[in-house]
């Protein structure tokens, strides 16, 4: 049976896969969004359900103004002994800790910190008893490029020997997300290289020994799209797991360029999870049997019929569903589900989408180039500057929005964009009622924003490219969230933007 690549789509990147009898579990970064590294479930490898996230708690997870695309790089997930381990860094605040729980739906311990430079930390639990730290070199220092390896005690994140240098790579920029693992006695070294841009590749290396020395796969990188016209590019990032019935398999990073003739390579979508079989040579090196497609031959795997799409939220529970993010930790009295039951109420504060803080923001992200999505807002702002609405947000300087607000005065519905330094409001109408429906369709090229009274013909305000909202453009390592906001704009607003439900349309 065929498969669908990406097997997780939109802004899911550096994917990090355990097996627990016959169920996986999958996490991702989430870089400056809260709450931090997804989790999700799967019994097929195919189809997964995002169940929670490992880190809920500020305590696990400060992110007070943290710059764009810092905070939760490259988590990895392990199992050992009934207990779930995630391990990741913050480079907000420029430190490595593990999380565990024994329950992958949360919730999950405290932080154990880490005396562990680098990024991309990871874990192996050795057959002995033993378990090895790898990770990354440490910038700071002027550590020589490559992989470092020590042996932890996991009661206290203590390393029980030196730290050393296992790997260089094959000679690629930035060799990170090591994976380490010990199958059938032989020690095989998995990372990345080449920056997690076009040029991205996945490497490999083995030894009889955990600490080495290592030899090079014959056929490195054993995976890489770089200079191909492929619709997925900048593969790499790739974690191994073996299915149920023997069979081996790789989930990995990539992204999907907006599929526009002759317009360059842009994507806006973010990083995503992708699947691809792995197999193994006469010689015990594993291979990864051609270049990652779209649309994939699922082997053995028993794919299960896909889950629905989710298409409208009414914001009828007590919390939010998963899907939903935070830019940064949020203020808790500038969200509630409860204050007007059936609806999410955000209160305005003096932060700005603009602003590297903390925003009265709920988001999620794209996940496909085409679709609609709209919501109804109840909104009746009277003082000037306050406004509330849909926003494209891709980070503080690149973002599109459709909002309701005070403007000279009178209240109005208007479409802003801002891109780098340009900051435009264009196609402002006076707009009397309280609510109203605020909608955007995207394809592969535009968004395009219109606006209805509840009961009224669509009026369409104007359109902007997807292509400016992408990573070549706005930089980073995230993808574009569709986000509900309100702001006063440099003040305390002083009316509740109430949105009563959500829809995200295919």
């Amino acid at each position: 049976m065929k498969y669908t690549n990406p097997i997780i789509s939109g802004f899911h990147p550096d994917p990090s896969i355990c097996k627990v009898g016959e169920d996986f579990y999958l996490v991702t970064s989430s870089f400056e969004y809260f709450p931090g590294v997804p989790i999700f479930h799967s019994k097929d490898l195919v189809n997964w359900k995002q169940i929670g996230h490992c880190l809920t708690r500020e305590s696990q997870l400060p992110l007070h103004q943290a710059k764009s695309s810092m905070g939760i790089f490259a988590p990895t997930i392990r199992y050992n002994n009934g207990r779930f381990y995630m391990i990741t860094t913050n480079l907000t605040i420029g430190k490595n800790f593990f999380v565990w729980t024994d329950n992958p739906k949360g919730p999950w311990s405290e932080p154990i910190f880490l005396d562990w430079p680098g990024i991309d930390p990871s874990l192996l639990f050795d057959e002995d008893g033993k378990v090895y730290l790898s990770g990354t070199q440490d910038i700071f220092s002027g550590e020589p490029m490559g992989i470092y390896q020590a042996e932890m005690d996991m009661e206290t994140g203590n390393l029980l020997s030196e730290r050393r240098l296992i790997w260089e790579g094959t000679g690629g920029a930035h060799p990170e997300g090591p994976h380490l693992y010990n199958i059938n006695g032989t020690y095989y070294l998995l990372i990345a290289e080449g920056g997690t841009e076009y040029g991205h590749m996945v490497t490999m290396a083995r030894s009889q020994q955990p600490f080495g020395p290592f030899e090079s796969h014959p056929n490195n990188p054993i995976l890489t799209h770089r200079s191909s016209s492929k619709p997925i590019q900048a593969t790499g990032h790739a974690d191994f797991i073996q299915y149920t019935d023997g069979s081996w398999w790789t989930v990995c990073l990539g992204i999907r360029p907006a599929p526009i003739p002759f317009s360059g390579k842009h994507h806006h979508l973010g990083r995503e999870t992708f699947l691809a079989p792995v197999e193994w040579n006469e010689d015990g090196w594993p291979t990864i049997g051609g270049p990652i497609e779209l649309e994939m031959d699922g082997k053995s795997l028993p794919i299960e019929e896909r889950v629905q799409w989710k298409v409208k939220d009414d914001f009828d529970g007590s919390t939010l569903d998963f899907p939903w993010s935070f830019l940064r930790n949020p203020n808790k009295d500038s969200w509630s589900l409860s204050d007007r039951p059936g609806y999410l109420t955000l209160y305005g504060s003096s932060i700005r989408l603009d602003d590297l803080d903390s925003p009265s923001f709920v988001g999620r992200r794209q996940q496909h180039f085409d679709c609609n999505i709209s919501t109804l807002l109840e909104f009746s702002p009277t003082e000037e500057g306050e406004e509330a609405g849909l926003t494209l947000f891709m980070n503080e300087r690149f973002h599109y929005e459709i909002a309701v607000g005070i403007r000279d005065g009178v209240k109005k519905v208007f479409i802003r964009r801002r891109i780098g330094s340009l900051w435009k409001v264009e196609s402002e109408y006076e707009y009397a009622q309280d609510a109203i429906i605020l909608s955007v369709q995207a394809d592969a090229k535009n968004y395009t924003f219109s606006y209805q009274q509840p009961d009224g013909e669509s009026i369409t305000l104007g359109s902007g490219e997807c292509s400016l909202l992408s990573t070549e453009v706005a930089g980073g390592f995230t993808g574009v969230f569709f986000g509900l906001y309100a702001t006063g704009n440099g003040r305390h607003a002083t009316t509740p933007a109430y949105f009563d439900w959500f829809e995200y349309r295919l």
